[in-house]
């Protein structure tokens, strides 16, 4: 073979492997429900946009009030995930949030509250929190955990996004089992926090309900707080869809009965073991060499913040922080990226963008093998 030919072939090799790395995770198929078969209303009932079939339901926030749903029940421990699509435009202040957290579920709430909590003051959560910015810069997206009420001690981490957030939708999971937490991005795992002794209540462990909510964090969320909602950009929708609740549905009740010394928890753990072993050992859950090898790309080319390089606010560490050294220099003592990331063009993990890199890859090979023979002097043909 022709040195241009193997050379063309060779390429062709390195980009079909790249490919096949983006596109080797098995995609995460759940049964998705209509809104009305597992969600509610929370707040801001006239800023509650439904699909004609149900499915997708649309939050709005304007200078009136923002909006939110919950589930109808609480879980103990599951697979929770939505596909969104955020605002576009100016978003300075904005807050769109999707996450778990023990409260009372709609079918036993007596008020439209944005909050009642179950277990006050230790309560427990996991977030998905996706903050606005300014026109021109991108949504940021912020994990965090909680447990016991250990607010004193939040574990978020910070990323840009890898695509456009506004143009379509994308998919945002939380996988929790009694031995780990896991964040997903379009079916890519970007964050797991496994459970150690050390972390004790600190790790979430108490029913919890999915919320989903638009809200005006104006002090707080942009540039920590030197940008405001400007409700001349309004009102501002955040979209959801393939809506999915998988795990083993708890009774709140239940939970904090007058004198059961945890018994009721212990029951409902009992009552819940085969749902958890079997969630434990579904595709989901199980984190691969692939999942670990996309989850550790993503980190080194998305992650802008970690409270386990936050040395200011956490000079002895966490107990789950697995630190990795060559990770660990790219950050600052304050937890933030030294070198801000360059904003890249939109990219989605898919089979679908995969098999259009390999595709071109294909023609470029092709295109590169008959340069090559054109080129190539007739005494050697």
């Amino acid at each position: 073979m022709a040195a241009g030919a193997v050379a063309a072939t060779m390429a062709l090799l390195v980009l079909l492997a790249a490919a096949a790395a983006v596109s080797g995770l098995p995609a995460i198929n759940v049964t998705t429900m209509a809104f009305e078969e597992g969600y509610a209303p929370l707040f801001g009932h006239g800023n509650i946009l439904r699909s004609a079939d149900g499915r997708t339901v649309s939050l709005l926030l304007d200078r009136s009030t923002g909006s939110g749903f919950i589930s109808s029940s609480m879980y103990h421990h599951g697979f929770f995930s939505a596909s969104i699509k955020l605002p576009s435009d100016y978003t300075a202040g904005v807050v769109v949030a999707f996450y778990v957290r023990d409260g009372i579920p709609s079918s036993r709430r007596r008020a439209p509250t944005s909050n009642g909590d179950v277990f006050e003051k230790r309560h427990d959560e996991l977030d998905f929190e996706f903050l606005g910015n300014i026109r021109g810069k991108p949504w940021r997206v912020q994990t965090n955990v909680y447990g016991n009420g250990s607010v004193s001690r939040g574990r978020e981490e910070r990323y840009v996004l890898p695509f456009d957030p506004t143009t379509e939708f994308h998919r945002y999971s939380i996988l929790w089992t009694a031995a780990a937490v896991a964040f997903y991005v379009d079916d890519v795992p970007v964050r797991e926090v496994r459970r150690s002794v050390a972390m004790g209540g600190d790790f979430p462990s108490k029913p919890m309900s999915l919320y989903a909510t638009v809200w005006d964090a104006s002090t707080w969320a942009t540039s920590g707080g030197r940008y405001r909602v400007n409700y001349r950009y309004g009102p501002f929708v955040a979209s959801f869809t393939d809506l999915a609740l998988l795990g083993c549905r708890a009774d709140p009740i239940r939970m904090v009965a007058p004198g059961g010394g945890g018994g009721g928890q212990q029951q409902q753990a009992a009552q819940c073991a085969g749902d958890e072993e079997a969630l434990r050992a579904s595709d989901v859950a199980v984190m691969t060499v692939e999942k670990q090898q996309a989850m550790r790309r993503f980190r080194e080319q998305n992650m802008v913040y970690s409270y386990c390089y936050d040395t200011l606010r956490y000079p002895a560490g966490l107990p789950e922080c697995d630190v990795v050294e060559s990770e660990r220099r790219r950050f600052k003592d304050s937890g933030h990226l030294r070198l801000a990331l360059r904003r890249r063009g939109p990219r989605r993990f898919s089979r679908a963008a995969a098999a259009g890199r390999a595709a071109a890859a294909v023609a470029r090979a092709a295109a590169a093998s008959r340069a090559a023979a054109v080129k190539k002097p007739a005494a050697d043909m």
